[in-house]
């Protein structure tokens, strides 16, 4: 290798393809390369423990891959001026503790940046970025997907929950969804596990227990692989209305159930209501059949207890079909068009 020392900086906020490649150039060109995370702590950047994970994922494969964090404590670039360079320069050189050999850098920099002045006694190369750029990212996400690692799309697909009682069209819809994103989707987990005894009547507390966590589990799974979007069927407080109707009673698992749905979170909650033909499939309660207007307001409740906010589609399946991609398409949009 040509040189012992290497470092590479950036805010990767978020990190995208041309990080990706400068990174690996980088470390194919060094024994030592050091990445510099700079970092905000506030709403402005993303969390500095997930460009860490980034950075990790990235190279943890590699080897002679070091990861430096260096907080910026600063509100604009206007006050990043030559004393603080100076001074973010000594905290890095401290940080690698050898000589640094070379610095390497994106085409977004010239030779009069940072980079080049406040490490003179270092090499500059600079790598061409091509088109990537990280404040037209920041601006529009999802219309620069492609321009996103693998590893990094995850922090960015958005949740959306399809809720109702029985009967209203959630799981056909679940999946016809998720075929127009060409995405994942998460299938009613509790379906098959209230079957276990024949009817959902008769199933055991541990049924309840493993729904939840089982629900959970896939949505985390299945979030790492989705495109843009996670359309899930149901969650943890449509099975603890459920232990509620079926009067399953174990706190334990009521506790478990809600523990769940304050860590939840969902960037859209679709109700479907229930003005679509009954269909007894399977094991339905003719219960909820008879007042299907009044558990669907009691589901409704139960989320708005926890903070949810939903929005309702009706009418026949193509127009809750339609009304569901326009709320969705709607999450995609630029900063500045929502």
């Amino acid at each position: 290798m040509k040189y012992h020392v290497g470092m590479y900086g950036g805010s990767f906020n978020p990190m995208h393809n041309g990080h990706m490649e400068c990174i690996l150039k980088a470390s194919s060109m060094c024994e030592k390369l050091f990445v510099v995370i700079s970092y905000r702590n506030d709403n402005s950047d993303v969390d500095v423990k997930v460009k860490y994970r980034w950075v990790y994922k990235l190279t943890s494969h590699i080897g002679n891959v070091k990861i430096i964090l260096l907080e910026d404590k600063l509100k604009t670039k206007a006050e990043y001026t030559r004393e603080y360079w100076e001074d973010d320069c000594r905290k890095v050189r401290e940080a690698i503790g050898e000589k640094i050999d070379v610095v390497f850098c994106g085409s977004d920099y010239d030779e009069n940046s940072f980079w080049n002045v406040c490490y003179p006694d270092s090499e500059l190369i600079i790598f061409e970025r091509d088109q990537y750029n990280s404040t037209a990212i920041r601006k529009d996400i999802y219309g620069h997907w492609d321009w996103l690692p693998m590893f990094v799309r995850p922090h960015y697909v958005k949740k959306v929950l399809i809720i109702g009682s029985e009967s209203c069209g959630k799981s056909v819809l679940t999946v016809n969804l998720a075929h127009h994103y060409h995405t994942n989707y998460l299938e009613e987990v509790g379906r098959d596990l209230s079957e276990l005894s024949g009817t959902d009547t008769m199933m055991l507390t541990e049924d309840f227990t493993r729904i939840l966590l089982e629900h959970k589990a896939k949505e985390m799974r299945l979030t790492e692989f989705s495109n843009k979007v996670l359309i899930e069927d149901t969650d943890c407080l449509i099975t603890r209305f459920f232990m509620d109707f079926l009067e399953d009673g174990n706190e334990a698992n009521e506790n478990l159930a809600e523990a769940i749905a304050k860590l939840n979170h969902y960037d859209l909650i679709l109700h479907a209501e229930p003005d679509v033909e009954w269909v007894q499939d399977g094991d339905r309660s003719e219960e909820i059949a008879a007042n299907r207007k009044l558990y669907s307001e009691r589901i409704e409740k139960l989320y708005e207890r926890f903070g949810f906010k939903c929005e309702h589609i009706s009418g026949s399946y193509t127009e809750r079909y339609e009304k569901a991609i326009k709320l969705i398409d709607e999450l995609f949009l630029p900063e500045s068009g929502r």
